[in-house]
């Protein structure tokens, strides 16, 4: 009984190790345009030296239909400004690669069809973090390459930095919870569209 019981909190610290918590109010050293876009409720996701926040646009950004395979929100133009992100600790993204702590604006991107994203997720949508102080405009950044230069920036490797991002299931509630063995995802509100973002995670 001893041994049922010691398994269970065991258990249970594993998944009470992220906490969703409502976020102050958005990083003052982000361009003000970008602050003006924000919506003022954000996430703050604690862990015990906390760990990251988020606050998205109020707004999503919309256009034409890309007509892309594989792409959950087909008509957010390429490049697009959704949110802003601050890691508190040294945080890390899709890929494993560590982010320092500071803060990062979150552009809109879909991985190109190359071969070497095969299997990294079921859609092709994710978020590219670029350092916020180098992105002032609320406008997209629709060439690719110039992007993927700037994410750089975030990651400090060859490869940029990237959060999972899809539409959210129909059946998926709002919050933050555990899906599979190492995701923890956020859903939530991008104006009037449900999102889900993997903010903890490594893709296999």
């Amino acid at each position: 009984m001893m041994r049922i019981c010691a398994l269970l909190l065991a258990a249970t610290a594993v998944f009470a190790q992220y906490k969703a918590q409502p976020a102050g109010d958005p990083p003052s050293e982000i361009a003000a345009p970008i602050l003006a876009a924000l919506n003022k409720a954000g996430t703050r996701i604690a862990a015990d030296k906390g760990y990251v926040e988020i606050w998205l646009r109020s707004t999503m950004p919309s256009g034409p239909n890309t007509g892309e395979s594989s792409v959950t929100l087909p008509t957010i133009p390429p490049g697009a400004l959704l949110g802003v992100l601050r890691f508190l600790a040294k945080g890390s993204d899709r890929r494993g690669q560590t982010i320092a702590p500071g803060v990062y604006t979150l552009r809109y991107g879909n991985y190109p069809v190359n071969g070497n994203h095969q299997g990294v997720a079921p859609q092709r949508d994710f978020l590219v973090l670029v350092p916020a102080a180098l992105d002032k405009s609320t406008d997209a950044v629709s060439d690719f390459d110039a992007l993927m230069e700037l994410s750089r920036k975030a990651s400090g490797t060859p490869h940029p930095a990237v959060l999972s991002f899809s539409k959210a299931d129909a059946d998926q509630k709002p919050g933050f919870e555990k899906q599979g063995e190492k995701d923890w995802v956020l859903t939530t509100k991008l104006g009037d569209t449900a999102v889900s973002i993997t903010l903890i995670g490594v893709a296999e």
